[in-house]
């Protein structure tokens, strides 16, 4: 076999890889704001909020931020509370947390200055090796490659690689091979692409692979695999709980709202008083945990709002139970107030059906 040949066709292929997706880019690429700038607090703001959630559901947010927060002196100066609230439905509350803490790091430890390397960027809180890929190489042109789940698909499936994503030898291959196909001479750009190209055109599910640039060469499509790939091979354990939240209401129309500070799901975040159980509560049980708790009921009863909230690693078996009381709450506010306060998507949605709490 000749090395020389053989290396030269790997070479030619990468080139090909690197000229196909720029060009397919060029012409599909969608019309996003960040992709307007190369301003490095845009651009974190765009990545973090991006993580783990879709673009539809990611830019209102980061246009909300954005005006809200124009510069990284801003968010570094607003309160947790004013954080939360914005980012309030988006989920994974310690990417809010981390951008805050990183944001208060660059303005007043850096002046305001993000750090322009890859290698610097990992020391800020909250950054990995994805996101500091994508700052340093878009708003630096450092020539490092971004790997996420869009780029694991796209490289799963047209190198034909079945060594599952989740492991420690998976992600050094992905890395390596991200890393060889990279364009070095517009490295921010190639990056977007093939970010890009995961996401709307090789996407998990009903990739078009008739209309895909390489599909004259994708292994996946070739050898019928595009649905085993990419290969995952972890399960996710998924916890059950039982969350029973008691909606006080008093003569005055005030009810109260606690504070969540254990290190738990939804830190930081506000609540309805939650008495967490380990199976599901009939209505005799959990008036008998109230009685301990409260004093004085007039009413109880069960809201129809019943709802099974599914985070990543837990199933929240909830029930909202509204009591009213003859005498007035300490440590109370008025049910107008409510709205402002941050809290987690299930409480909200049931803020937005209890007719009590709506406008």
């Amino acid at each position: 076999m000749n090395l020389s040949n053989s290396s030269s066709k790997v070479e030619a292929f990468d080139r090909f890889f690197s000229q196909r997706l720029l060009q397919w880019y060029n012409n599909e690429k969608r019309d996003l704001p960040w992709r307007q700038t190369t301003d490095p607090y845009k651009i974190w703001l765009s990545e973090i909020i991006l993580q783990q959630t879709r673009v539809a559901q990611g830019l209102p947010y980061y246009e909300r931020f954005t005006n809200h927060f124009p510069s990284v002196f801003d968010l570094a100066n607003a309160s947790e509370e004013q954080v939360l609230k914005l980012w309030q439905g988006l989920g994974y509350y310690s990417r809010a947390k981390n951008l805050h803490h990183t944001a208060k790091t660059i303005a007043f430890d850096l002046n305001g200055n993000f750090p322009t390397t890859h290698k610097e960027l990992l020391k800020l809180k909250g950054i990995g090796d994805y996101t500091a890929s994508a700052i340093a190489s878009i708003c630096f042109s450092e020539s490092c490659a971004v790997v996420d789940g869009n780029v694991y698909r796209v490289l799963a499936r047209v190198f034909g690689i079945e060594t599952p994503i989740d492991t420690t030898s998976g992600i050094i291959q992905f890395k390596k091979l991200a890393t060889k196909l990279l364009d070095p001479k517009n490295a921010g750009v190639y990056n977007q692409a093939i970010m890009e190209f995961g996401a709307i055109h090789c996407k998990p599910q009903l990739p078009m692979c008739e209309s895909c640039v390489f599909s004259d060469k994708c292994v996946a499509k070739n050898q019928s695999k595009v649905e085993r790939l990419p290969v995952k091979i972890g399960k996710t354990k998924i916890r059950k709980r039982y969350f029973n939240y008691i909606v006080p209401i008093d003569n005055q129309k005030h009810t109260i709202l606690n504070k969540r500070n254990n290190k738990d799901i939804w830190q930081g975040l506000y609540e309805f008083p939650l008495i967490e159980t380990e199976k599901p509560y009939s209505e005799a049980e959990i008036k008998a945990e109230i009685d301990k708790i409260f004093d004085c009921i007039t009413d109880i009863y069960l809201h129809k709002y019943e709802k099974i909230h599914k985070l990543s690693h837990q199933h929240i078996h909830t029930q909202f139970w509204i009591i009213s009381m003859e005498y007035s709450l300490k440590n109370s506010i008025d049910k107008e107030e409510v709205k402002n306060y941050p809290v987690s998507v299930l409480t909200a949605n049931f803020l937005k059906e209890f007719w009590f709490f709506r406008n």
